[in-house]
């Protein structure tokens, strides 16, 4: 299905993204401390909005 070439430009590929990622990553990780702090009450919250939905969905059903 995929030539040689194209299988290895993948994987070089994949490990280049992956790799400057993680040094972008790394770079920025003290200033997204800084600007985001606050940001994982929002994702609980989120989650939290989503499981009451399926609650709700479930006791609606029965």
């Amino acid at each position: 299905m995929f030539s040689t070439g194209q299988i290895i430009f993948a994987a070089l590929f994949f490990v280049a993204f992956v790799v400057i990622i993680t040094l972008s990553y790394r770079k920025d990780k003290k200033l997204h401390k800084k600007n985001y702090k606050g940001v994982i009450w929002i994702l609980i919250s989120f989650i939290a909005f989503v499981i009451i939905l399926f609650i709700i969905k479930y006791f609606l059903k029965n």
